[in-house]
């Protein structure tokens, strides 16, 4: 028989409503969809597949608020739709630097 202890840290966390989650996320998704919109028009694309992932994992955090997935599952993909939009941002900045700096050349 397990004994229950108290959650240490943020168990504060569990007394936000269900919708207020979703409201964060939902608001984070229309600025990944947002910034991956303007980047394919700016023709950056790597810039905006690293967006459209980020929207993405705001979905699957989405899914877990919704009782459509687990949290352990939600989380996971979303970590890792997170890593590539990370991978794919920075080198599309590095990239961008670099072009300037060869033009100035």
């Amino acid at each position: 028989m397990e004994a229950s202890t108290a959650m240490p840290i943020g168990d504060f966390v569990n007394l936000i409503p269900a919708p207020v989650f979703l409201l964060i996320h939902l608001t984070l998704f229309a600025a990944g969809a947002y910034f991956a919109w303007r980047s394919f028009g700016a023709d950056a694309s790597l810039l905006g597949w690293g967006f459209t992932l980020f929207a993405a994992a705001e979905i699957s955090y989405m899914t877990y608020h919704l009782d459509w997935t687990v949290f352990l599952f939600a989380h996971t993909i979303s970590e890792v739709l997170i890593l590539g939009a990370f991978v794919l941002i920075f080198v599309g900045v590095a990239r961008g630097f670099s072009v300037r700096g060869e033009a100035a050349a």
